[in-house]
């Protein structure tokens, strides 16, 4: 009988997603293991808060959290989940643009914001209306749609009023409006794809703010823009969110912990059982 692999699964708590990945992992040969992102204390070069494990799968929730536990977990020698690399690059929505946008991965337009001044040539540039969003972040937390050029500086007023520049740091982007797509990848597969719309008074397309949401078709452009921005990040566990556009989809952010709830509701897609197979075929 072939020994059971171990996985330490790293988040700050156990949720929906986290225990049915758990459940699953038997069925592979797997056993996983909820560990604390807040209690690991890293960097000593045996790790030793993660000694034992074959790999790593980081699902922390934090946009400082995730990105630096698989940078030390990879210097120490662990495999992880998706890789610090990658992660990195999705806890930074304007470093994760530059990097797509250089690899011929179509974003929408948009403008780094980090002071007043930039917010008055992004507005010149790219008029209302226009989403404000944080670079650090997620879960269509402090994003803002401004409609008219007369509230947008008593919506700035607000973003200066953040102590960290680290929170202060925006993109502005023209509103595209209309539905999102939120694409689950697990290696190179395109397991799921929901279509989202806003729901009641909430303009935001966004599945943790309960908004409605059906199945998606893997139309071929949909398929060839997930496609590239896995061969730019590298394969993993990815929510590839996209809006469409006349000239085709655009990325509008990738997420490196997805939660897939949603998608899952929409299309049967069996994602527990597709990460517990590509888990597997990695350690095997």
């Amino acid at each position: 009988m072939a020994a059971v692999r171990t996985a330490a699964l790293v988040a700050d708590r156990v949720a929906w997603e986290e225990r049915l990945l758990i459940e699953a992992a038997p069925a592979f040969g797997l056993r996983l293991d909820w560990v604390n992102d807040e209690s690991l204390a890293l960097g000593h070069p045996d790790a030793p808060a993660l000694r034992g494990y074959d790999t790593v799968l980081i699902r922390s929730r934090s946009y400082t959290r995730g990105g630096l536990i698989a940078t030390l977990a990879e210097a120490a020698g662990i495999p992880t989940l998706n890789t610090a690399r990658a992660i990195h690059a999705c806890e930074n929505k304007a470093a994760l643009r530059a990097l797509l946008r250089t690899a011929g991965v179509p974003v929408p337009d948009h403008r780094l914001v980090l002071s007043r001044k930039d917010f008055d040539k992004a507005l010149a540039e790219l008029p209302p209306p226009v989403v404000l969003k944080p670079v650090f972040g997620g879960m269509g937390r402090r994003v803002t749609l401004i409609r008219d050029a007369d509230t947008a500086h008593s919506v700035y007023d607000y973003v200066e009023d953040l102590a960290h520049a680290f929170e202060q740091a925006g993109l502005v982007e023209p509103y595209l409006g209309g539905a999102s797509v939120r694409c689950l990848v697990v290696g190179r597969e395109l397991v799921g794809a929901a279509e989202f719309t806003s729901g009641g008074s909430d303009w935001r397309n966004n599945a943790a703010l309960g908004n409605t949401h059906r199945a998606a078709g893997h139309d071929p452009d949909v398929v060839k823009t997930v496609d590239a921005v896995i061969d730019a990040l590298g394969p993993g566990i990815y929510g590839v969110d996209l809006f469409r556009t006349p000239d085709g989809p655009v990325v509008n952010e990738v997420n490196h912990a997805p939660g897939f709830r949603a998608v899952a509701a929409a299309t049967g897609a069996d994602v527990p059982s597709a990460v517990g197979r590509y888990v597997q075929e990695l350690l095997t």
